[in-house]
């Protein structure tokens, strides 16, 4: 008896030009859903999206335009180390969040957010976004480069350098914060690097 079953890929097939341009939508939504809710509790988090958060608060810009200017030096980085289409693929990301973030701004209009949601929510769709670009050979500039080069190369688990790097930037973001704000920002970046650590592992994923 015929199967109607969709035959499975072959291992390996690299993604087609759609799958590719649909995943970092996806990946662009979710960035930028997580900075508004984080934006709207007043918290920052880990990577380029935690300095962009912080320096929203004090520049009149989208948080998500704020991101994209900043990971604008690090596209030559990205260039060279990972590569010409990696590269032009997260500079096409940055521009897309820079473009729904500015939109957001007059769409959404969060009036009142618990900060433990936006925490948890905020930092954990950041993350899959991340997450989403990492499995398209893409990124979002930053120390998200950093991170995925040092596993390409090194075999270092994105997520856990991540974390480290993310130490840094909250102790740099701590005089500027309420001890809340801290220890609420500390916990969106520990949501958002857990995701990489539990699911962007080398030799799990078979795309390219």
């Amino acid at each position: 008896m015929p199967s109607s079953a969709r035959p499975a890929d072959p291992p390996g097939r690299p993604h087609s030009l759609a799958e590719d341009g649909y995943a970092l939508l996806i990946g662009c939504i979710l960035i930028v859903v997580g900075l508004i809710f984080l934006k709207a509790a007043g918290l920052v988090t880990g990577g380029v999206a935690g300095i962009a958060l912080l320096l929203s608060y004090s520049i009149p810009l989208p948080a998500g335009v704020l991101f994209t200017l900043i990971n604008i030096p690090f596209f030559a980085f990205a260039h060279r180390v990972m590569g010409a289409r990696f590269a032009v693929k997260s500079a096409i990301v940055n521009g897309g969040i820079a473009a729904l973030s500015t939109l957001a701004r007059v769409s959404v209009h969060i009036l009142d957010i618990h900060p433990a949601f936006a925490a948890l929510v905020g930092g954990t769709v950041i993350g899959m976004g991340i997450l989403s670009l990492a499995r398209h050979q893409a990124g979002v500039g930053g120390t998200g480069v950093i991170t995925l080069w040092l596993q390409r190369k090194h075999g270092w688990n994105a997520g856990r350098s991540q974390i480290a790097i993310d130490v840094v930037i909250l102790a740099v973001s701590a005089p500027m914060l309420t001890l809340t704000q801290l220890g609420w920002s500390a916990v969106s970046a520990a949501a958002m690097s857990l995701i990489l650590i539990a699911w962007h592992r080398p030799g799990r994923y078979t795309g390219h």
